[in-house]
């Protein structure tokens, strides 16, 4: 039974961490609440950093989960610029990095995110070479971003994932030249395919921005402690003022790994390993956000989702399942990008080789359509493209697992909804 004597701690001040504490007063608990966050700013959202924050077009402020007013009068001790340097699971307390202080808790989250995987070549300590994942991240690129976009500068990215391509839009509606390098044959090769990677290519090139498939960064050539040019593995030398680093993420899982708690494999993405209560090895401690790798019934697979909405979700869900109340995580996984005139919504999961076709329903060529990853019949994955209010009907095709008429999927005078059982 929860009651007012117990202590819950959260670890880590995104997205998930603080609807976590939000949930967890909201649900009634009226124990002590324990957020410990490792930046200097309140908890904050992170789409923004490379859609409209990092364009100028949302402002700062807009970015914070809540109003800072809020934690003190909901009773949530706020730590910032605070780490916790380790986990004792036998005395069930954290000590902080600062000075040491231990805190007991009752139930514990770790809502630690995932950090920017770094370039292990040449020249990366040069002053021009950035990642993106944090709010000073994003103030200090947009400051990049602009003035390149004055002086007909150049930016190299390397990575065409979804930050990659978000910062290439946001480099170019500043005026900034941009070459993208990617080894893979497509942008976002893994996770939409050839079929529509192609179309996100086609995309960017319209927008003057130049790729180079099938290589990857081997070294940043300075001078001076300036970015002068970005060399490749295939021999190419790129011109460059700044370079972006933008290979993926990896998830923070030190402390937990230090604390014992079981870890999940690398090819289901390697974080802290939940049940679908997003309970870790240790019945006391929960995990949820990036860092968590769960099994997801309805793709009977572990999967670590590293998007907005599973920050937004698993943190509530993690909260209530510290509480006591019956918790099943099963999510679809969702995720949205604006790039461009290009607004797209995507729900499901379908790597390569896990699916026979790809459906479009509307006009590709046009980017109004809604692409399905249909395997035997059944749609694993749909994505709209500039086509809006359809995120349930997709969804409830994934989840039925029901198999649907190809043709009638593709028609857009078929309503979704009466393709679903």
């Amino acid at each position: 039974m929860v009651d007012a004597d117990q202590t819950f701690v959260i670890v880590g001040g995104g997205l998930a961490g603080a609807k976590a504490a939000e949930t967890l007063r909201a649900e009634g608990f009226t124990g002590r609440v324990i957020l410990i966050c490792d930046e200097r700013d309140h908890p904050y959202e992170r789409p923004a950093l490379s859609k409209g924050y990092l364009l100028g077009k949302e402002e700062r402020d807009s970015v914070f989960v809540h109003e800072p007013a809020w934690y003190a009068q909901n009773d949530i001790e706020l730590h910032l610029n605070e780490t916790v340097e380790a986990i004792d699971r036998t005395a069930k307390t954290v000590r902080f990095g600062g000075d040491g202080t231990l805190v007991r808790y009752d139930k514990l989250l770790l809502a630690t995110g995932a950090e920017p995987r770094r370039l292990d070549i040449p020249g990366t300590d040069l002053a021009g070479v950035h990642h993106l994942r944090r709010l000073a991240h994003a103030e200090r690129l947009k400051g990049v971003l602009a003035a390149l976009g004055r002086d007909n500068g150049h930016i190299v990215i390397a990575g065409a994932g979804w930050i990659g391509l978000e910062v290439a839009a946001a480099a170019r509606e500043y005026g900034a030249e941009v070459t993208v390098v990617e080894p893979a044959p497509t942008p976002l090769h893994g996770v939409l395919g050839p079929e529509l990677g192609n179309l996100f290519a086609e995309l960017h090139r319209e927008h003057g921005v130049r790729f180079h498939f099938g290589a990857s960064l081997t070294e940043i050539v300075g001078q001076d402690g300036m970015v002068l040019a970005a060399r490749t593995d295939d021999g190419e030398e790129h011109p460059a003022h700044d370079v972006l680093a933008a290979i993926g993420a990896a998830p923070r899982i030190g402390l937990a790994e230090a604390a014992g708690l079981e870890i999940a494999d690398r090819a289901h993405g390697g974080g802290i390993a939940v049940d679908e209560r997003l309970r870790t090895s240790d019945p006391d401690i929960h995990a949820a956000g990036d860092v968590a790798a769960f099994h997801h019934a309805l793709f009977d697979t572990t999967l670590r989702v590293e998007h907005w909405a599973n920050a937004l979700n698993g943190g509530p869900a993690a909260a209530r399942a510290m509480l006591g109340r019956d918790v099943t995580y099963d999510r679809v996984p969702y995720f949205f990008s604006d790039q461009y005139d290009l607004g797209m919504e995507y729900s499901g999961w379908a790597p390569p080789g896990s699916y026979d076709e790809v459906v479009i329903r509307g006009d590709a060529g046009k980017r109004e359509f809604i692409a399905f990853w249909v395997k035997e019949g059944r749609v694993l994955a749909g994505m709209n493209v500039n086509v809006w209010d359809v995120t349930d009907p997709i969804q409830q095709l994934i989840r039925s697992k029901t198999q649907v008429n190809t043709e009638s999927l593709a028609d857009p005078r078929v309503p979704l909804e009466s393709l679903v059982p």
